[in-house]
């Protein structure tokens, strides 16, 4: 993701928990250490990533593998607090400078799960179904402002991980991290403003 808005031309602030490391040389990556969860991170992100003409959300969890009556409260928390609560946090710091400024683009990751849910794992897929519901509201909120607001709704995506949970799986199928990140640059260019509002799904051939 970093690489592919380096190419187009932005500024990048990539805010992690912690940076052992640089995700990139280029002197227009900045690395922000925040835990987003935290109250007053993400103002301090926003803050220091002023102004914010893109946002790109990526932060999300994926956890369970029981049934809703086994699933206990605190697997709902980690869902609910990682793939819903902490984009509206985000979403709340940004958005004030970007209606502001009458200009901005918001994208996160969502999931196809959100639409097509998976037994075993509701907290997670309910998690991402509100999180889209999220996009979709905040997206009619703000349509007269010059801001848009969308979701990217993956199957599953061919990174290191994943090939490691499921090394039986056929990875050919799944999506490429690189189509994700171009459609995110689509989303949130000059060329996409007129989309908003939409839970676009990337799917691979799975």
């Amino acid at each position: 993701m970093v690489e592919a808005f380096l190419a187009d031309g932005a500024t990048v602030f990539g805010v992690d928990l912690s940076w052992r490391e640089r995700a990139h040389a280029s002197e227009r990556f900045h690395p922000v250490e925040a835990n987003i969860l935290e109250a007053g991170a993400c103002e301090r992100v926003a803050q220091a990533a002023a102004p914010v003409d893109r946002l790109v959300h990526l932060v999300g969890g994926f956890a369970g593998g029981k049934p809703v009556a086994e699933t206990g409260d605190d697997v709902w928390d980690q869902m609910m607090n990682m793939n819903l609560r902490a984009a509206v946090a985000m979403f709340r710091a940004v958005l004030p400078q970007m209606v502001a400024a009458r200009r901005g683009s918001i994208v996160a990751i969502a999931s196809r799960a959100a639409v097509e849910p998976m037994a075993g794992f509701a907290a997670y897929s309910v998690s991402k179904a509100a999180l889209v519901a999220l996009v979709k509201t905040v997206a009619l909120e703000v349509r007269d402002s010059g801001v848009n607001v969308n979701a990217v709704m993956p199957s599953v995506i061919d990174t290191p991980a994943n090939r490691k949970a499921m090394a039986g799986a056929d990875f050919s199928k799944w999506v490429a991290p690189e189509s994700v990140a171009k459609l995110l640059v689509w989303l949130t260019s000059e060329e996409g403003r007129d989309e908003s509002g939409a839970a676009v799904p990337v799917y691979g051939r799975a």
